[in-house]
């Protein structure tokens, strides 16, 4: 038994699986000017980190892989990288698609996909379309998206909605919920970040408020099923106990 397979049955015999995972996938630029390569060989490679990530989550039984693909920040990035980027993505889900499919993957994709560029949008329309029936993994993509901005529309639909008679004195937090972007989906237990950076980059901001956040200093490209498993032990060695104290948790 090899480091990886010795780290998956750590994991699967822990019990206490994430539901949700969601990863901050930094460093692409980084591991590429490490080896003397133009950037886009790191987002480039960085994919193959995204296909073994998504292959191991879905055979340990992971329910949701939210990854933080393309932020609205990016779009201040210089405008070759951001259009190789939007190229890369339309290549990536048209080579990925299959694979998906034969894996029984759902796609789904969170942010404002439809200011997207018209050949990615519907790239990523039609893999929405074509996984909607799978009923494995759900590989969430987080696309021209910003926390803030999900906050934002989330208030803006229950604004419009309220002129349809919503009482806001029966607003609650799980009201609200459903009016942003990851609506019917569970918060992340755990958010990956990569590349030893230690902020969230305005990333799930709502639902991140309990998970726990493990950082890495793996450069994306480089973070594969090992590291993956790792993150898992840790955070199933971690006692969440969501504001109360140990004595109130139930005993495993």
């Amino acid at each position: 038994m090899n480091i990886e397979e010795e780290l998956k049955s750590q994991v699967e015999s822990a019990g206490n699986l994430p539901c949700h995972i969601a990863i901050i996938m930094d460093g692409n630029g980084r591991w590429a000017r490490s080896r003397k390569l133009p950037r886009i060989a790191g987002h480039k490679e960085g994919i193959n980190s995204v296909r073994e990530i998504t292959r191991a989550c879905g055979e340990i039984g992971i329910g949701y892989l939210t990854l933080y693909t393309f932020s609205q920040e990016n779009w201040s990035r210089p405008r070759m990288e951001v259009s190789a980027l939007m190229n890369l993505l339309v290549e990536t889900i048209r080579r990925e698609i299959d694979e998906l499919m034969e894996n029984n993957v759902r796609l789904h994709v969170i942010g404002r996909m439809e200011e997207l560029p018209e050949k990615p949008r519907v790239e990523m329309e039609e893999g929405i379309r074509r996984t909607a029936e799978n009923n494995g993994l759900n590989l969430v993509l987080a696309l021209n998206y910003g926390g803030r901005i999900e906050i934002l529309d989330a208030v803006t639909r229950l604004c419009q909605e309220q002129q349809d008679g919503l009482d806001y004195s029966e607003l609650t937090e799980q009201v609200f919920e459903k009016y942003l972007y990851t609506e019917g989906m569970p918060d992340p237990d755990m958010v990956i970040r990569t590349s030893g950076e230690s902020r969230v980059s305005n990333f799930l901001l709502w639902q991140m408020a309990y998970s726990e956040i493990i950082i890495t200093s793996t450069l994306w490209p480089a973070f594969r099923r090992k590291e993956l498993y790792e993150a898992i032990l840790d955070f199933q060695s971690r006692e969440r106990r969501f504001g109360k104290v140990s004595e109130q948790l139930p005993e495993a």
